[in-house]
């Protein structure tokens, strides 16, 4: 069922009261009131309530006896509910308020055939009531019938069309389709209506998940941008590609990107500059994330040089200045993955110079000069970055790039460690993300509301074999191998009333993730630095143990796997995340080629051969520009050049299971997965059967190309 907010209840509050429904309003009012004495938006509506009550409609209850009904509903007391309705219905057949409060109490109860029969009697009394064929589309939904929600949503927005419930609704519908694109139109439509609709934001966030538009929509890319704005909706690389499609239909920016020479961009240099700017979305996107797109690359790469080459003759206008410090921070977040000549390396030591040399004379280098050198270098990595006043137009890269930074090395430098890394692969490993912090973040998408454990088995539909988990109101969650904090931070606000602790090899990423966790208030985190061989050192067991994308990197992945096991309590649940041997394939063969070229780790040799793979025809090699993690340079390294991975077959997964004590719970599988899957396994035990799931990806090597992300129970 859609969830009723305060602000919801007040909207529908003033609702009534504008169509002379004051009754109803001032009982909506009463309700906030009781709960939030002190609400100005009720006691404001409640006071502008000076017309006289209407009477109750003859075909109703007395409007005490519907507000006995809606406390019982109110106080969660359902099947009270269901009881006094049932009375009232005999004696008012024609109570069209009571058989849709019916209907809704119902529906929580998982009663949904009693539910549908109370909507469809509000139907028949009522054709106009628009709330009762939301509440069918709901139940529909809830019964896996989503045509026929389809249909009752938009029969509700046709009565009612600025019914923005409906129109969220109508976007789960689509989404549960897999009809991504008309979902995220109605949810857009939901935001236009209710712009603090959160449920909406955070829905739309995940449809916008590897969907390309076809046509395009100016108004879409301004919700998108405000999805980015609320920072805790969505990771942003996750939507970059929706974005930068929809991006690609403006003509100021499809003319550019067409551009071949750096030599024409210098012509055209402020033009183009002013046709970037003109776009909110690309900007935003260019600031939070790496943008995967190779003609965005090339057209920034030509641009930071002719920027560089030209910076002593520029005006320091607000829209290049607004445009250089989006390229600042984008260079910043791909760590600098972009190739540069050595006309450029020149051109940098004497703007270098430069800017030390107005330092030494007591002035500050203009603002396009530093936004120049924070486009090739972090600001904090040159020895003058201390001496820099924080000027408007260089503030966001100044936090980003000199104050972040530093924080981050102080909290690297008083986190706990629980032993020396003395395995020889960890160490190799700490080594490499203490060079390269995987990956860096700015934003990511933060649950709306912590559930319990039980509530969360019942939204992934996990097969549970000993149910006492369910019970845990405060659970231990164990966050093997955190690396920046996303995981960490994601499942310590997803879990009510949970403690984490997250641990990671390297100190360099562990002060990211404090940092990260600090600025968002998290305080249920614990973070230290240790080896998940040491672990049986702490001397605990979890509730939940959680380990994604860690245990193939290590010298002896099952070894790993024992010891996160060993630290979870009998009936407790763990999620891995493992790598695909199908789905990688096509990156086998590229670090095959890399290992027999004897290519190395160096920054330069990384870059070096990323540009020959761009420029490359082999389908391999076309196939890995598709990977968000081909865009920056620590995700590059994590991708192509890690120093150990393995990989997993799901047989090989099952008999790990086996061999540990563990149960296959389920993937933690998109909706579209599930249900493409189920189109051939339609028994409802399939979900949990391993050689379905094997035929299922030999069918379609490419499904787990992320990773195998599941849930198994411990059941000894």
């Amino acid at each position: 069922m859609a969830k009723l907010s305060v602000d919801r209840v007040l909207s529908k509050a003033n609702s009534h009261a504008k169509k002379g429904e004051f009754e109803r309003a001032q009982n909506l009012y009463q309700t906030v009131l009781k709960a939030f004495p002190k609400n100005k938006r009720a006691l404001k509506g409640l006071a502008a309530l000076n017309k006289p009550l209407q009477s109750a409609d003859v075909k109703e209850p007395p409007q005490e006896t519907i507000n006995q009904l809606l406390n019982l509903f109110n106080n969660g007391k359902l099947s009270a509910v269901i009881k006094s309705a049932i009375v009232l219905t005999n004696k008012f057949p024609e109570a069209f308020t009571v058989w849709n409060l019916l209907g809704v109490a119902a529906a929580q109860l998982g009663h949904l055939e009693e539910a549908i029969f109370a909507f469809k009697k509000v139907n028949l009394i009522k054709p106009d009531y628009a709330e009762a064929y939301n509440n069918m589309g709901i139940v529909l939904q809830d019964q896996g019938k989503y045509e026929e929600a389809v249909v009752a949503y938009n029969k509700a927005l046709s009565l009612k069309p600025d019914y923005a419930d409906a129109y969220y609704n109508l976007g789960n519908a689509l989404k549960n389709q897999g009809k991504l694109e008309l979902a995220i139109v109605a949810y857009d439509k939901a935001l236009a209506i209710e712009p603090d609709f959160a449920d909406a934001y955070n829905n739309m966030g995940n449809a916008l998940k590897g969907v390309v538009f076809k046509l395009p929509n100016s108004g879409l890319q301004k919700t998108i941008t405000l999805l980015l704005d609320k920072k805790l909706y969505v990771r942003p690389n996750e939507i970059s590609t929706a974005a930068i499609s929809l991006l690609k239909f403006e003509p100021n920016l499809r003319q550019n990107l067409q551009i071949s020479s750096e030599s024409e961009v210098q012509l055209r240099l402020m033009e183009v500059i002013k046709d970037l700017s003109m776009l909110p979305l690309l900007l935003k996107l260019m600031s939070v994330c790496p943008l995967p797109d190779v003609d965005l690359e090339n057209l920034f790469r030509k641009l930071r040089a002719c920027l560089l080459f030209s910076i002593s003759e520029l005006s320091s206008s607000n829209e290049i200045l607004k445009f250089q410090s989006a390229l600042a921070l984008q260079c910043f977040t791909n760590e600098y993955i972009y190739n540069q000549s050595e006309h450029e390396n020149e051109a940098l030591r004497d703007l270098e110079v430069a800017v030390k040399q107005a330092l030494s004379n007591g002035d500050q280098p203009s603002s396009g000069s530093i936004l120049c050198l924070a486009s090739y270098r972090p600001l904090y990595q040159y020895e003058w970055s201390s001496s820099l006043l924080i000027a408007d137009e260089i503030e966001e890269v100044f936090i980003r790039q000199i104050l972040e930074p530093n924080q981050e090395a102080q909290f690297k430098a008083n986190l706990p460690v629980l032993e020396e890394i003395s395995d020889r692969v960890s160490f190799k490993v700490r080594e490499q993300y203490e060079r390269s912090p995987y990956p860096r973040w700015v934003n990511l998408r933060l649950a709306l509301k912590p559930v319990s454990i039980s509530k969360l088995v019942r939204e992934l539909n996990l097969k549970l074999f000993k149910d006492h988990i369910r019970e845990v109101d405060a659970p231990n969650i164990l966050i093997a191998g955190c690396g920046t904090g996303q995981h960490s931070i994601e499942t310590a606000a997803r879990f009510e009333g949970s403690k984490v602790l997250a641990i990671d090899l390297s100190l360099a990423s562990l002060g990211y993730a404090k940092r990260k966790t600090e600025e968002l208030g998290i305080e249920n985190i614990e973070y230290m630095q240790a080896d998940i061989l040491d672990l049986c050192k702490l001397g605990k067991q979890f509730d939940i143990v959680e380990s994604s994308g860690v245990l193939h990197h290590m010298h002896d992945p099952l070894a790993g796997w024992k010891v996160l096991t060993d630290c979870l309590k009998p009936g407790g649940l763990m999620r891995i995340g493992l790598y695909s041997e199908l789905a990688r394939q096509h990156i086998v063969e590229i670090r095959q080629e890399i290992s027999k070229a004897d290519i190395g780790s160096s920054d330069a040799a990384m870059k070096s051969f990323r540009t020959m793979v761009i420029d490359s025809e082999q389908n391999h090699h076309k196939q890995i520009l598709n990977s968000h993690d081909f865009y920056s340079l620590s995700t590059l390294k994590d991708l192509l050049f890690h120093v150990q991975e393995h990989r997993f077959t799901i047989p090989q997964i099952k008999t790990t299971l086996l061999e540990l004590g563990l149960e296959f719970c389920g993937f933690d599988a998109n909706q579209i997965i599930s249900s493409h899957f189920k189109l051939t396994n339609t028994n409802s035990d399939d979900l949990y059967d391993l050689e379905k799931w094997q035929a299922y990806e030999v069918a379609n090597p490419k499904v787990f190309a992320g990773m195998y992300q599941f849930w198994c129970q411990k059941i000894s």
